[in-house]
């Protein structure tokens, strides 16, 4: 039976007009581009519903998702890696088959020389070439730790290749000296596993490498002693740092890639009693900026911040500690207000994500550009909103706090524990009460929790001093179901998946700037705030937990203590 053409296939399937087809196949004669890239550029098919035409045009299984249970290492470890990428091509396990799935079902050539390599039946399939590139870069296997221990034991007494690398996919690096590929391992499963920090520490008898995968250390390879000088001269070599300098602490940075992922890492080397110990921070510049929607604030708070990121003038704080997601809110509020007739400048250390249409600066203090030294550049720049990627000082509060009374819209993050105890703060760092109260507009204390897993959660009743500390009450609770992290496979067994937000919005009316320019005590101003609807952390923890989010143990554990800090 003759298979209708990939054409007839979009028309019968009112994928697109005759007019719409007509004017595509006329630019690919002009562009020499392909009908499948002009569809997707203009926005008239997805590459899902192109995939599913090719594969009926070819005869071939449509794959939606390519899941861990349809991958056979084994299998894949016989295709090159180099080869699998080139062609988008990846082999799986479908229906008990061994399946070549591919991206371009047209290219017969390549589906021919995986399949001499399977050897055996094999079936065909096609997916969009994001499903199988993202499952190459997930699913290929790496030589072990352990392999790798091993292959270093039978390398001793070898010299160490430390030469220079390129910025080029570390997949593909993987074939290189043992030390390099340690080391490439150790990022790329870092990478795959989503992890925020490496932690490679040195002790008097033994090496440790620790991811910090959702705000909690563990524990992944504990390389040979012997190496650690190796392993670390390779880090500082990648990093462009002094190799020879072990005596004062260093910081660098590298750029890599893992599979189509731009990979900034930020590398930070400190001498301790048995050697150097660096700590890795990891930033997926591919990710960018994430909607300020997608932080899912509680209505109230939403509103509260929609409305105060849109004033003429202001300054807006974010606190927290280190690690809270400080930098990801402004980037969202900042993304928010990116429009063509508004013009924005950061001042930032380091330049975490870059933003199209957004100018950032780089702050280097060696060099005397600190964030004040650029502030006061940057206001001669005639900018509408201005982000300070932190106010660590009096000069640079002073700065921001004249930006703001001068019609700017100043943003940035500051080290607190709660929205009132960042007024006790600027006071501190000698900013006049008047002049807080004049300036600032809105101020947002957050903390992340840990995610529960969905594949594996369970429901239970908790206990009488769990709810206490949550200031609730049996009576409160009701019918509430809560959860608690089990831990199966999918989130490798820690019972998280990701994190969330938890929020503290405190908006400056007239009453809070009264209590301000009084000198009020934190205490009083938060019980105003209160008074007039705002939310504390737990109480917002607690919403997270009633929605099934997270459970009552995460929202404590950021939470209570910071309550009690107060």
């Amino acid at each position: 039976m003759l298979r209708k053409k990939f054409t007839d296939i979009l028309l019968d399937t009112n994928l697109i007009t005759k007019e719409q087809l007509q004017s595509c196949i006329s630019e690919k004669e002009a562009s020499g581009k392909t009908l499948e890239q002009i569809l997707i550029e203009k926005n008239l098919i997805s590459k899902a519903e192109i995939s599913k035409a090719l594969a009926k045009e070819a005869g071939f299984v449509y794959i939606e998702k390519i899941g861990e249970k349809m991958v056979d290492t084994e299998l894949l470890s016989r295709i090159p890696l180099k080869f699998l990428r080139q062609n988008i091509i990846i082999p799986i396990i479908f229906e008990g088959f061994k399946t070549v799935v591919t991206s371009n079902p047209r290219d017969l050539q390549s589906l021919d020389d995986i399949s001499l390599l399977l050897t055996g039946d094999v079936k065909y399939g096609v997916a969009d070439s994001d499903i199988i590139n993202t499952a190459i870069n997930k699913y290929y296997p790496l030589e072990t730790s352990k392999e790798m221990m091993e292959e270093l034991k039978e390398e001793e007494g070898g010299e160490i290749d430390l030469a220079e690398i390129e910025e080029r996919d570390i997949l593909e690096m993987a074939q290189e000296a043992p030390i390099v590929k340690l080391v490439n391992h150790i990022i790329f499963q870092a990478v795959k596993e989503d992890s925020s920090d490496i932690h490679i520490e040195a002790f008097e008898k033994e090496l440790r490498v620790r991811y910090r995968i959702d705000g909690v250390m563990y524990q992944r390879v504990l390389p040979p002693k012997r190496y650690q000088g190796a392993i670390i001269s390779r880090i500082k070599i990648m990093a462009n740092l002094n190799i020879a300098e072990k005596r004062l602490p260093q910081d660098g940075r590298i750029q890599i890639k893992v599979g189509d992922k731009a990979i900034d890492i930020r590398v930070s080397v400190l001498p301790c009693n048995y050697g150097e110990r660096v700590v890795m921070r990891l930033l997926d510049k591919s990710k960018g900026a994430v909607d300020l929607e997608s932080l899912d604030f509680s209505k109230r708070d939403y509103d509260i911040v929609s409305r105060n990121i849109t004033r003429p003038n202001g300054i807006i704080l974010i606190s927290g500690p280190t690690g809270s997601g400080k930098t990801t809110t402004l980037y969202s509020i900042l993304s928010k207000l990116n429009k063509p007739d508004v013009n924005i400048i950061t001042v930032e250390d380091p330049v975490e994500y870059t933003i199209n249409g957004v100018n950032q600066v780089q702050v280097k203090e060696s060099i005397g550009l600190t964030f004040a030294a650029a502030l006061r550049s940057i206001l001669r720049q005639d900018p509408d909103i201005v982000l300070i990627g932190e106010i660590r000082d009096k000069e640079t509060a002073q700065i921001a706090t004249q930006a703001a009374l001068t019609g700017h819209v100043v943003l940035s993050t500051i080290h607190t524990n709660s929205s009132p105890a960042t007024i006790t703060r600027l006071i501190d760092m000698g900013i006049e009460p008047f002049l807080i109260s004049s300036s600032v507009i809105c101020i947002m204390s957050q903390r992340l929790v840990r995610r529960l897993c969905d594949k594996c959660k369970q429901s239970y009743k908790p206990n009488i001093d769990d709810l206490k500390k949550l200031g609730l009450s049996q009576t409160q609770v009701g019918d509430f179901a809560f959860y608690k992290s089990v831990g199966c496979p999918d989130c490798l067994n820690t019972g998280y998946k990701g994190r969330l937000g938890i929020f503290e919005v405190m908006e400056i009316d007239d009453e809070i700037a009264h209590l301000i320019v009084e000198k009020a005590d934190a205490n009083v101003i938060k019980n105003k705030a209160l008074e007039k609807g705002m939310v504390n952390l737990i109480d917002d923890g607690v919403r997270r937990i009633k929605l099934g989010q997270t459970s009552v143990e995460e929202v404590l554990s950021v939470a209570y203590a910071s309550q009690l800090l107060e």
